[in-house]
């Protein structure tokens, strides 16, 4: 069986590749970059598919599966590359799937269209607003989820995944941002780092994925995927600088005043085309200041998930990685 994974060259991308393989498919990798394509096949053996998303339905060779997790998901820019890369990215995606007979899809969406002003403690599924607009990544991620869930009304087999806050080896985003964070003004710290938050290992993220590929329950259905290990904000922190070998260092702030800065900033990026991402966004200040745990009992009934490395496990693995590139660095 072969499966093609789109945007194989991301960080999630790496690690759905090793899960496929381990588990004795044949991977088709598509992404744009053609060196990072190159590393991966002479890794593992994979078969480049170097192209856009745009011309995908031309491509050669036919796949089993398709996992799509190609998306633009930055907090900031432009409404017109968000749209693209999500929504019409999403849309090639199904006619490639409906042109080659694929025999299930599995959409890569996000739990960030959960993100609301207030602690949300165990959200199921079904328990988003459709018409959230506090980013275009949120906006464009719902747009997406329409769209394969009107080609699963015509017949596409297909399942939807929101993993949450995925971190690992690779990751760009969370963990890299902390330790900068932490290593320059510190680390924002708001209603004392006691919101419950939910993050996810991206080992465990792309278990959920295939499993949700091979399940037939699976099919037509969307599910919430994370660790299941709700933790306090600031216990993350004190266990990840601990691994690493740091103190701490918080900058404790209201809620509210960050959320009415973000808020300016945010009006007056737009106000004058600024693209660049601001230094604070409302989503960034929800997200550090209210719980948000998400119900992961779907995808554990339905298709036997259960998470394969524990939170401190994770954390464990990416600290010794961090000490390990210093030392590199400093030889």
């Amino acid at each position: 069986m072969r499966v093609l994974i789109t945007g194989a060259t991301g960080f999630l991308g790496k690690y759905l590749i090793e899960e496929c393989i381990n588990a004795g498919y044949e991977v088709i990798a598509q992404g744009r970059n053609k060196e990072r394509l190159e590393y991966l096949k002479e890794t593992y053996g994979i078969t480049p598919l170097c192209c856009d998303l745009s011309t995908i339905q031309e491509a050669d060779g036919k796949a089993d599966y398709v996992i799509h997790a190609a998306a633009l998901s930055t907090v900031w820019g432009r409404w017109d590359d968000f749209y693209t890369a999500n929504v019409v990215g999403t849309e090639n995606i199904i006619r490639y799937c409906t042109k080659n007979d694929v025999k299930k899809l599995v959409h890569v969406s996000s739990p960030s269209i959960y993100t609301t002003k207030k602690d949300r403690y165990d959200i199921t599924e079904d328990s988003y607003d459709p018409k959230n607009k506090l980013s275009f990544y949120i906006r464009t991620k719902i747009m997406a989820e329409q769209r394969i869930n009107e080609a699963a009304a015509n017949g596409l087999k297909a399942v939807i995944i929101r993993p949450r806050g995925l971190f690992g080896i690779g990751d760009t985003s969370i963990i890299p941002r902390l330790i900068k964070a932490n290593r320059t003004i510190g680390i924002p710290l708001l209603n004392g780092g006691k919101n419950v938050v939910d993050i996810t290992c991206v080992e465990n993220v792309a278990l959920a994925l295939r499993l949700a590929m091979e399940s037939e329950n699976s099919t037509g259905k969307t599910y919430n995927i994370t660790n299941g290990e709700p933790t306090e904000f600031k216990t993350i922190l004190e266990l990840l600088f601990h691994q690493i070998g740091e103190e701490p260092r918080y900058k404790k702030l209201p809620v509210g005043l960050l959320y009415f800065v973000a808020s300016v900033l945010e009006g007056i990026y737009k106000l004058f085309h600024i693209y660049k991402e601001p230094s604070l966004t409302r989503y960034t200040v929800l997200t550090l200041g209210y719980s948000q745990t998400l119900n992961i009992e779907g995808a554990k009934k339905d298709f036997g998930y259960e998470p394969k490395m524990t939170l401190e496990e994770g954390i464990r693995k990416y600290a010794e990685f961090v000490k390990s590139e210093e030392g590199k660095e400093q030889t």
